[in-house]
């Protein structure tokens, strides 16, 4: 019976060796799997590998806009510049910032959301609907719909608030409300793609675990935190890592809801280098501040993927 199956596997062996060595397999499926390959290496060469090359090579010059011809190598004076940047400085404690309160703050409403609709009871897939809705609107509709909202004298919410004897907030238009405001509403609109993640990993718990600490005794707060928390480590691991990167692209919510202000207290790295290298047209210097950029979000990337191999390996 041995030599039958070790000659069968031998068989198989030589006609998956033959077949890959045939004229069909390396014209045929060989040149399909390239065809559907061409189009997304053209995208990403036109559209991240090129830029990258750009923005490496127009970082050591005084590369302007609107005078591509007389651009001139200057070295590390662009990066020097960084170095007596105050608004860059600012931009920069402002992403970290903004980085540090969302990620938390959208992950444990995401985090809510999902234990509730987790529950059985009527209507359960309209609430699932209404909390997903937010994020697959596009960022530009939510950041006006909640700056006509949040307007500091005709706004529904500072109507609200007088209703109820608060007195009327400037929200967006205030330097120390601005940053804060806009990390609820991020945290709001993003908050729905992390709850149905949550959602998928509550539904591969066994019931049978949460019965058998009720048997024991357990109540609703042990079983959340020795069971639910537990069970959901790797999903949280993971969704850490991609909103973390994501809140470092914030760009699009101050861009349109403030415009980087009042007094740079909502400036981002990205709607800076959006700044000097389309409307001040100093490539050169925006190129420099992307490649730095690029190198700390490495650094971010890699020490978030240690950590995640580390709770992996535990």
């Amino acid at each position: 019976m041995k030599k039958l199956k070790l000659s069968r596997f031998v068989q198989v062996r030589n006609t998956t060796e033959h077949y890959r060595q045939s004229n069909h397999y390396k014209k045929g499926e060989v040149a399909a799997a390239y065809g559907f390959l061409i189009p997304a290496l053209v995208l990403a060469t036109l559209f991240i590998v090129l830029p990258i090359i750009l923005a490496f090579t127009y970082g050591f010059t005084d590369y302007y806009l609107l005078k591509p011809d007389a651009k001139q190598f200057t070295g590390m004076e662009n990066f020097k510049r960084m170095l007596t940047d105050d608004v860059l400085r600012q931009s920069f404690l402002n992403t970290i910032k903004f980085v540090v309160l969302v990620v938390p703050l959208q992950l444990a409403m995401a985090l809510g959301l999902a234990l509730i609709v987790n529950k059985k009871f009527k209507g359960v897939g309209l609430f699932r609907t209404a909390y997903f809705s937010p994020a697959v609107l596009s960022l530009v509709v939510i950041s006006i719909l909640w700056t006509v909202m949040l307007n500091p004298t005709s706004g529904l919410i500072n109507e609200m608030l007088a209703n109820i004897g608060i007195s009327k907030q400037p929200f967006l238009t205030s330097s120390s409300q601005a940053m804060y405001t806009i990390v609820v509403i991020s945290a709001w609109s993003g908050c729905g793609y992390q709850m149905m993640i949550f959602l998928a990993g509550l539904k591969n718990i066994d019931n049978q675990i949460y019965e058998a600490a009720e048997i024991d005794g357990a109540n609703g707060l042990q079983k959340f935190l020795y069971i639910t928390i537990p069970s959901l480590k790797p999903i949280t691991m993971f969704l850490v890592i991609t909103t973390t990167i994501q809140a470092f692209k914030l760009i699009v919510q101050p861009m349109v809801m403030t415009g980087g202000g009042p007094d740079y207290s909502t400036m981002t790295i990205l709607q800076y280098i959006y700044e000097y290298g389309f409307r001040h047209r100093n490539v050169g210097y925006a190129s420099a501040i992307t490649l730095v950029f690029t190198v700390f979000l490495i650094i971010v990337s890699i020490g978030i993927k240690r950590l995640f191999g580390e709770e992996k390996a535990a």
